[in-house]
């Protein structure tokens, strides 16, 4: 059985599940799921096209599901999609999808801060921290377990890549690769060695995926070239392979290399 404040505005179509914890001045459309053991605090507005599943906290000002600021939407049916274990601090914006079926989707046991914004199609993965007034914008790829210091401002149709870091207020416009630190100016700042142990990188693995970034950034070649640099000099490795398999699949080119 869920408490459910009596100052709670929540429409008798939306869907709640059980033990949740919804508190006065809380806004909930028609076209809502809520999964279990969720705490909604107040002033929260979730809002048409949710789909959120359990044990999420969304703290005081958040508006989940926002519609898109998109000039092409025309009101299309969309979706929110939020996993489990996320926690949502105050005045945090996630807008869903543009067109019709799409999802903005946040994966699971992330961490968004006061004043984060999450846009329009973008895809989150697991385990990723947005800073203070973190921007990210539509259409947006972010790996599991990034982490972004504050006012970082993503671009549209940016990717970034797992296990990347990326220094307080960095904007950038190129795809940030995997397991990196992205400096301020958008530049290589050398292997997040700290999110590799945390999550079982062994130190040689590390080293070779240094090496790795060494032949993109430090060398005068092509990243065409690089990468065929690395599949003969580096080791084999499941992050060595990631890392070639995103900077191949690469649109928008890679940050730091013209």
């Amino acid at each position: 059985m869920s408490e459910i404040s009596p100052r709670a505005e929540i429409s008798p179509n939306a869907k709640i599940g059980n033990n949740c914890k919804i508190f006065p001045f809380v806004y909930i459309e028609d076209d809502v799921v809520i999964g279990d053991n969720c705490i909604i605090f107040p002033f929260v507005s979730i809002l048409n096209g949710t789909r959120m599943g359990n044990n999420n906290k969304v703290h005081q000002g958040a508006v989940i599901a926002a519609l898109p600021q998109d000039f092409e939407f025309r009101g299309e049916k969309s979706e929110c999609v939020i996993g489990n274990n996320n926690i949502i601090r105050e005045n945090v914006v996630i807008n869903r999808a543009t067109h019709r079926g799409g999802q903005t989707v946040i994966g699971n046991d992330n961490v968004l801060m006061e004043g984060a914004h999450i846009s329009h199609d973008t895809k989150v993965g697991n385990q990723c921290v947005f800073g203070y007034g973190t921007k990210i914008a539509g259409d947006c790829v972010i790996d599991d377990l990034v982490v972004f210091s504050s006012s970082v401002i993503a671009n549209a149709k940016t990717r970034v890549g797992r296990g990347a870091m990326l220094q307080a207020g960095c904007t950038f416009s190129k795809d940030v690769p995997p397991y990196i630190i992205c400096t301020k100016r958008a530049e290589y700042g050398g292997v997040n060695t700290i999110i590799g142990r945390q999550h079982g990188t062994g130190e040689k693995v590390l080293k070779h995926i240094a090496n790795a970034y060494r032949l993109v950034f430090r060398s005068n070649t092509s990243l065409f070239d690089a990468l065929n640099q690395i599949k003969e000099q580096v080791p084999d490795s499941p992050e060595i392979r990631n890392l070639i398999s995103f900077m191949e699949s690469t649109k928008l080119g890679v940050i730091g290399k013209i």
